[in-house]
């Protein structure tokens, strides 16, 4: 701010009120010191309005100016500092450039995962599978206690790792071990008293280290006995069955061809999310092609596979694998994203761990036993 801002040069020897009176907290005009006979003091007249030398400079911001030095101890208003609206006198700023910036380049559409490597690894669980189930029964409920183990192990792994929770691994698996073998040797009845005995080991086992932060072990404990070997569990009780084998084929069938579905559809029409804050990729479109793909191949599977099955079970049946499936798929997500990981293990290439291809098997084996069950018996 320049100095003509502050007002108009002295006149004769006394101040006078600025042209548009006095300002709000100004002192008023009145008896004034001639300078040229200090010694004579004699009252002055009120001036007249006299324009200011150089004309208005006062603004709406009500600064009072004087004919002289200031005798307050006001301080004059500046402009916000790079305003240049408020300083008549500063420099206008070059406007920046409006141009628009080239588009960039669409990007190709990304599976997101080592497709190669994701179907080999499922081409060869696929075998061990199906040769397990087809040649002795008691292999393929090793397989299903070999897995349930590794995924308890994975499970726990990333609750210490991510929140400090240390569920107790040894009681888990041996406890999920022995649940597995129980629902397929004495079906419900021994799924649930193992399951009962697994919690109770827990509790014990967690206590033989300090009491600090039990509850929070404990349930975790709990919650993964129940999450990884119980649900499990249904798919030994699916194989006790006289047509077994193909009760857990069609189960297996199922759950990846909806799996399938909904990949294949939701990466190549995906446009609507269903569940952005859980699992940004699943897709409306992708939940379509599951359920889609899930009731075609369950009613062939209940047409030819099951005994005394019919096509429109099937459909049923396709239909709720997909809706548990998908549940599932969202469930872990959900957990995964508690835990700030993408994965819960790297010991599938292409897949991620075990437990990323059991999320949605372990929510529907219940469901397809259950349907089993209510459609055509316990065999």
């Amino acid at each position: 701010m320049n100095d003509s801002s502050w007002g108009a040069p002295p006149q004769a020897g006394y101040w006078g009120p600025s042209e548009q009176g006095p300002a709000q907290g100004a002192a008023p005009a009145g008896p004034t010191y001639d300078a040229h006979d200090a010694q004579h003091t004699r009252p002055m007249p009120t001036a007249p309005d006299v324009p200011a030398h150089g004309g208005d400079q006062d603004d709406d911001r009500g600064a009072a100016r004087l004919s002289g030095p200031s005798v307050r101890n006001d301080t004059p208003p500046t402009a916000p500092h790079g305003d240049p609206s408020h300083d008549p006198q500063s420099p206008q700023e070059p406007m920046p450039s409006t141009a628009p910036e080239p588009a960039p380049a669409p990007q190709k559409k990304s599976a997101g995962r080592d497709l190669g490597a994701a179907i080999g690894v499922g081409v060869g669980l696929g075998a061990v599978i199906v040769a397990s189930l087809f040649v002795v029964k008691a292999v393929f409920v090793g397989v299903i206690a070999v897995a349930v183990v590794v995924g308890l192990w994975e499970l726990t792994s990333r609750l210490q790792e991510q929140k400090g929770i240390k569920a107790p691994l040894v009681p888990l698996a041996l406890g999920g071990a022995a649940m597995v073998v129980a629902g397929y040797v004495r079906g419900a009845e021994g799924a649930w008293v193992a399951m009962a005995l697994t919690a109770l080991a827990v509790l014990v086992w967690r206590m033989t280290e300090p009491p600090e932060g039990y509850l929070k072990d404990v349930t975790a404990g709990v919650f993964a006995a129940f999450y990884v070997p119980f649900l499990a569990t249904f798919v030994a009780m699916m194989l006790t069955a006289d047509d077994g084998p193909r009760r857990v084929l069609t189960f297996l069938l199922l759950t990846v061809v909806s799996d399938t579905g909904a990949y294949a559809i939701g990466w190549r029409f995906g446009k609507h999310k269903l569940a952005p804050r859980i699992s940004p990729g699943k897709t409306r479109e992708g939940l379509f092609g599951a359920v889609t793909f899930a009731m075609a191949a369950g009613a062939l599977c209940m047409q030819y596979l099951i005994d005394d099955g019919t096509w429109w079970q099937g459909l049923v049946l396709g239909l709720a694998v997909a809706a548990s499936a998908t549940l599932g798929d969202l469930g872990e997500s959900m957990i995964k994203r508690d835990l700030g990981i993408k994965d819960m293990g790297t010991l599938l290439p292409g897949h991620g761990g075990i437990m990323d291809r059991l999320d949605s098997l372990l929510p529907t084996a219940p469901v397809v036993w259950l349907l089993l069950v209510l459609f055509v018996g316990s065999g």
